[in-house]
């Protein structure tokens, strides 16, 4: 059940609004008997929730006097002051994740061959968007079909961004597809691609029939391969991510004349 302290108030603070919402205009004194708020702590909680712009007082009779200010105003300005908290805190992770992301990147890279796999739809688009994200130079993108299993939508989505961020700090993209794979996307994928991708100057898309295969090669350095279900080909069952210069390199080498042959898309 929500609750005033959900908004930042404490107990006593909360236990004093509402019993000046009970009692309307009323002395600190006698807000502390019917709140339950000690009378040695009643002011500096006065003092906090009107702080907050949860009271009004009437200064110029004595005993002074507090007024609720009405439920509607009052918990728009508690959730204000959240907003602005939340933003500025927003601002501080970001800062934050700036610094360590240039302390971090500061360490040499390994050239040790490393793999790893993804298993599952979900699981697969987590892995490829991750490994486009790390791309500083180049990502090579092959794809021969796209699996039943995808929401077509959401992996547009999602790729798209990961490409037109790769693209904003200057990698260069290139995209290589089957043409039949180009005609059984939905319109909105191409959509996607035609307003996000295409008017960077760093992004090449091309057709040919001579592929086989998915795969996406990020920075000469690794390479995702995406794997088929055993019994389903049309399924994707998981994806593979290899880090090794010598077998990337090798990919790339068997994927430059397939490159050179192939036809321009407009989208």
């Amino acid at each position: 059940m929500a609750n005033l302290r959900d908004l930042g108030l404490s107990e006593y603070e909360a236990r004093a609004y509402r019993a000046l919402l009970q009692t309307g205009p009323t002395t600190a004194k006698e807000l502390s008997q019917v709140s339950d708020v000690p009378m040695g702590r009643i002011y500096d909680v006065l003092n906090s929730i009107e702080q907050y712009n949860l009271v009004r007082s009437q200064t110029a009779s004595r005993p002074k006097k507090y007024v609720a200010v009405e439920p509607s105003t009052a918990l728009s300005r508690l959730l204000e002051d959240k907003k602005r908290e939340l933003a500025e805190k927003e601002n501080q992770y970001e800062e934050i994740v700036d610094e360590l992301v240039t302390s971090l990147d500061s360490t040499e890279p390994h050239e040790e061959t490393f793999w790893t796999a993804a298993v599952g739809p979900e699981e697969v688009v987590d892995l490829l968007v991750e490994r486009i994200s790390v791309a500083d130079e180049r990502v090579v993108m092959v794809a021969s079909t796209v699996s039943q299993q995808f929401d077509l939508d959401d992996l547009g989505d999602r790729v798209s961004a990961s490409l037109e961020a790769a693209l904003d700090r200057g990698v260069e993209v290139s995209l290589l597809m089957r043409p039949a794979l180009v005609d059984a996307l939905p319109p909105t994928v191409g959509k996607r691609y035609r307003t996000s991708l295409s008017p960077h100057r760093n992004f090449d898309c091309r057709t040919s029939d001579n592929v086989s295969g998915t795969f996406t090669i990020v920075d000469d350095v690794e390479v995702c391969i995406e794997v088929s279900h055993p019994l389903r080909e049309m399924d994707t069952f998981a994806m593979i991510n290899l880090k090794d210069r010598g077998f990337a390199s090798d990919v790339h080498s068997e994927f430059e004349p397939r490159w050179a042959e192939a036809e321009a898309l407009t989208f």
